[in-house]
């Protein structure tokens, strides 16, 4: 088979992006599989993601040196990704377990295209459940006195492991601006949508009691400014009066699991440019 690559790039619209990548492509004896573009009137910028194969892996070089020069040329942020290649994640996760659950069986089940290099908790509980899927469990206990050392930790299990992506899997601690600043554009958190109206302890027992009538999630990168990132995925879930308090955060937490692997998926996959602070998300 011929091995297939995913460019992704952005720049300042003008007439004739298309045609010189298309013609780029061509020239070097690739098939384009499936094309997508945005063009941003707003910030005047054009997004494109491009899926194809070449000749052979060695012709690699040859084509990164043409983007390279067509780059300069339109002034392009792009990059070049080997398709075949598996991401590699590092999970973090606190005392819920129902999005870790749902990616470590998505990912034994082969729906998602990664590895789950690691998991790493401040609490020991899913120990035992990483272990069942032969996945490294790091017990990390973080308090006001030991945050830095902590980070730290988690900074050189990225490095030690090649992690692509950190997928903050209710992980119920606040990084540092520094650590936000390290994972820039590589780390994905996930949370209830209706924030900030319930912030704190149990928000779906603060929305049961004021009557709401949609929850749902939001999955967004993580930035230093708390819950603020641009956005990648969301979904919503609605309820009535005669649910419970648990019946809210069951719906919830599977709300949750699915916008979060839908948001990881759509990550590894190269899916995901980032316009300001918002994001262009290709299906």
């Amino acid at each position: 088979m011929r091995p297939d690559y995913i460019l992704t790039l952005s720049c300042p619209d003008r007439t004739g992006i298309v045609y010189r990548v298309s013609g780029l492509l061509f020239e070097a004896g690739c098939n384009i599989l499936d094309a997508q573009q945005f063009g941003d009137e707003e910030s005047g910028r054009f997004f494109l993601r491009v899926h194809f194969d070449m000749r052979s892996v060695a012709d690699a070089p040859a084509v990164r040196a043409r983007l390279q020069a067509l780059g300069e040329a339109f002034a392009m942020q792009w990059e070049l990704h080997d398709a075949r290649r598996r991401a590699r994640l590092l999970v973090l996760v606190s005392k819920q377990g129902h999005c870790l659950n749902d990616l470590l069986f998505r990912t034994h089940s082969r729906q998602l295209k990664v590895d789950i290099a690691a998991v790493a908790s401040n609490h020991p509980d899913f120990a035992a459940l990483c272990g069942s899927y032969g996945v490294p469990f790091h017990h990390l206990p973080v308090d006001a006195h030991n945050r830095d050392e902590q980070e730290q930790q988690l900074l050189d299990l990225v490095e030690r492991e090649r992690i692509d992506l950190v997928v903050l899997a209710r992980y119920m601690q606040i990084l540092s601006p520094r650590l936000c600043q390290a994972l820039a554009g590589r780390a994905i958190n996930i949370h209830h949508s209706f924030l900030p109206s319930f912030k704190g302890a149990q928000p779906y027992h603060q929305a049961h009691a004021r009557g709401v009538k949609i929850i749902g999630a939001t999955a967004h990168y993580v930035t230093s400014d708390l819950d603020e990132g641009p956005i990648i995925e969301q979904d919503v879930a609605r309820v009535d009066h005669a649910m419970t308090p648990r019946d809210l955060v069951q719906l919830g937490s599977d709300t949750e699991s699915q916008v979060l692997a839908r948001a990881v998926r759509r990550h590894v996959e190269h899916r995901i440019l980032l316009n300001g602070h918002r994001t262009v998300v290709f299906r």
